[in-house]
């Protein structure tokens, strides 16, 4: 697509982490960033766009606000999401709703939102951030897992669909990175009490947060997005962050499962009864 404008671009959860750091990069480029969370907050240079991904109306609201500034729309970086730790057990059916709500259903209203604007241009990009935590179930983190698993699908699905429309849909599947999702990550209620999975759930997530807050900052995601929209036709899926956790989804593809479960609960050091991190 030739450009004789910047491009316009809607980030989504852009108000601190991936979004933060993709806004802020395409910005400093060929782009007009939107960058859209509940509290508006933005770094300068990005316009900021209060939108709750979880309320049909206020995403609705956001986007025509864009069109009446811009009269178009190019890019849609879904990022609003967070993460809920606990064993699969000792999580509530409200505490997983909310985890679809935002990190699935969110992604969903957002593109149907902006999909009819896409449609009419006859081009336009779609990028949804996964995770590598999409491609291989973490232990205790089983519902972030499956908003993840589930967002995959629909992508695969949607980028078959509206190809023909001169959208294209990408996936972008973060390893590990050094961001605020640590912070920001909720506990099940259950786990917090005497649970029967509180020792290993403690050690497994002790492993997450480290890795975490030892991996690299988002700055390598928010090149890549950049790289994905100047591609006339990227691929489906795009692996980013630490080598050995990009490994993982391809070992899963040629390995037993039993393997693949050995080194999962080795990693993860969650295994009955006491063990070293």
């Amino acid at each position: 697509m030739t450009q004789t404008r910047r491009r316009i671009v809607l980030v989504t959860g852009a108000s601190m982490g991936i979004g933060a750091c993709c806004a802020a990069y395409l910005s400093e480029r060929d782009c007009t960033v939107y960058a859209a969370s509940r509290s508006a907050a933005a770094a300068p240079g990005v316009v900021p766009l209060a939108m709750d991904v979880t309320n049909d109306t206020s995403v609705s609201r956001a986007i025509a606000t864009i069109l009446e500034q811009e009269g178009a729309l190019d890019v849609l970086v879904n990022n609003a999401g967070f993460g809920v730790a606990g064993a699969v057990e000792d999580t509530s059916v409200e505490e997983a709703v909310a985890q679809f709500e935002v990190n699935f259903f969110g992604m969903f209203r957002v593109c149907r939102a902006v999909l009819p604007v896409l449609r009419r241009q006859g081009a336009g990009y779609i990028i949804n951030i996964s995770s590598i935590g999409g491609l291989i179930a973490i232990p205790f983190q089983g519902f972030y897992s499956a908003s993840k698993f589930a967002l995959e699908g629909l992508s695969e699905s949607l980028r078959l669909e509206v190809r023909p429309f001169g959208i294209r849909v990408v996936l972008i599947e973060p390893g590990d990175h050094r961001t605020s999702f640590t912070g920001n990550r909720r506990r099940a209620a259950m786990s917090a009490g005497s649970s029967v999975y509180k020792e290993r759930f403690e050690r497994a997530l002790a492993r997450m947060s480290a890795d975490e807050q030892g991996g690299p900052a988002p700055d390598g995601i928010a090149r890549l997005v950049y790289r994905v929209i100047n591609h006339p036709d990227p691929r489906l899926r795009y692996t980013v962050g630490p080598w050995a956790q990009r490994a993982a989804p391809c070992l899963k593809r040629f390995f037993p499962n039993a393997v693949i479960e050995k080194i999962m609960r080795h990693y993860y050091a969650c295994k009955q009864g006491p063990e070293p991190v």
